[in-house]
């Protein structure tokens, strides 16, 4: 496959020795060579299982909440608190993302990132008090914030010309890890002896060994994702309109380009915003929903499980689908009117139709890959990729956060589920409308 590197270019290396055919190639696939079929093959492994710990720090605590509750004595409003420490944690950890790879590479700090989701989530269980269970949780999700906003970059960096399918790959993962955690904690919890430390605790091993493969990357610093980086690899020489625009950009490009000028760049942050709102409310709250509707804890875990499991092959085809299409305003629509009726389906039979509303919401989650895949088409060149994946990620994350809170808040003070069940519909109607937005065709290259 045409590599990032094997530019004549050596201006993307910004670093010593960048001639092109040099003795430089020897680290990883530096400068001039193609990177060996064992590296790329190494990444997407590398890939799937960080993709698969990017939410079962979330997934598996929404599953044992009403235990975490009630063995750290947290009120309705804390536990609101706690399901927006996600959102928070990925708008304030996700902007130092871009000048972390510039520093030490795109692998060494998804590297990182793993080793802070298995430590928080191996120290957060034990810690005694909800102040420690909240730090112990900022710093995994501060592993998942960074990873978060790499992978797009990270494929571009080495599948320039596979970039739809990798993205589907690992987005596939993702919703995997995502149903994994959701449907297994609470069977593991019960072998276990029925203990929610140790419940929780068991996912650090999944993040333990997704550090392994990213060790090989630790010291490569070539494409520093910040600017110059996604630049090379997207120069897309692999035959892609895009190339012409790869030398250029990173001179030209990068001081120009005002990200937050662009209307496709706000739409698609706000797109981006609203359906994490969505995700980490039903992450966080659906299972209590279904438990106070009469439903058994094992049982709304594997409906949070039925949803999150609605991406697994939907994750993979609707990157492919909306990156055949000019607009994916179509698509917006369709994934917001499921997630309507499954919202309409919990308000008025929780209970009675619970695996309707568990598939149809797992349909309308769909719109986090469709939004990953819209960063990667509204930018013509690498180092805009990179840019707008920060912005659209952070400042997406940030719009998200009250949502589950006040979800919380609701659901305390109104004594059922019928007001924030409303307020999860109405952000549907924004979120349709940032989302068709967003996927007009064009670039923020031409806004900026």
């Amino acid at each position: 496959m045409p590599d990032d590197e094997t530019q004549t270019q050596t201006l993307n290396r910004g670093g010593a020795a960048r001639t092109p055919a040099g003795p430089q190639a020897p680290r990883l696939p530096g400068a001039a060579e193609a990177p060996a079929p064992w590296l790329l093959r190494l990444i997407a492994v590398g890939l799937v299982l960080a993709a698969l710990n990017l939410r079962p720090a979330i997934t598996s605590l929404g599953a044992l909440l009403e235990e975490v509750r009630d063995g750290l004595h947290m009120s309705g409003s804390v536990a609101g608190v706690l399901t927006s420490v996600p959102p928070l944690c990925f708008a304030v950890f996700g902007v130092m993302a871009p000048r972390l790879a510039r520093r030490f590479g795109a692998g060494a700090v998804v590297c990182a990132g793993m080793v802070a989701i298995a430590a928080g989530l191996v120290i957060r269980p034990y810690i005694g008090s909800t102040a420690g269970f909240l730090a112990a949780s900022a710093l995994a999700l501060m592993g998942i914030a960074v990873s978060n906003i790499l992978m797009p970059v990270i494929v571009k960096r080495w599948f320039p010309d596979r970039v739809g399918t990798m993205t589907g790959l690992y987005s596939m993962a993702l919703a995997l890890g995502t149903a994994l955690a959701a449907a297994v904690t609470v069977p593991l919890t019960s072998a276990m002896g029925g203990s929610w430390q140790s419940g929780l605790a068991v996912w650090a091993v999944l993040a333990a060994l997704a550090v392994l493969p990213w060790i090989v990357l630790v010291r490569d610093r070539t494409p520093a994702p910040g600017t110059p980086a996604p630049d090379r690899s997207a120069p897309d020489r692999s035959a892609q309109g895009r190339s012409a625009s790869g030398t250029a950009s990173r001179p030209a490009d990068a001081p120009a380009l005002r990200i937050t000028r662009s209307r496709t760049a706000w739409g698609l942050a706000c797109f981006f915003g609203l359906q994490a709102t969505a995700a980490y409310i039903t992450m966080g709250w659906m299972p209590q929903i279904f438990r106070d509707a009469g439903v058994s804890a094992g049982t709304a875990g594997v409906l949070l499980a039925v949803t999150m499991a609605m991406g697994v092959p939907l994750a993979f085809v609707i990157p492919r689908v909306a990156g055949r299409l000019k607009q994916q305003g179509p698509i917006v629509v369709v994934l917001g009117l499921c997630g309507l009726i499954g919202y309409g389906g919990l308000y008025l039979a929780p209970a009675a139709g619970a695996w309707v509303w568990a598939v149809l919401l797992g349909v309308a989650n769909c719109a986090f890959p469709l939004a990953l895949t819209m960063i990667g088409m509204r930018s013509r060149t690498g180092a805009g990729v990179v840019r707008l994946s920060a912005f659209a990620q952070s400042t997406g994350y940030l719009l998200s956060i009250p949502g589950p809170l006040l979800v919380g808040v609701l659901y305390q003070h109104s004594g059922g589920w019928g007001l924030p069940i409303a307020l999860m519909a109405g952000l549907m109607i924004p979120q349709m409308v940032a989302g068709v937005l967003a996927g007009r065709d064009r670039t923020i290259e031409d806004e900026c």
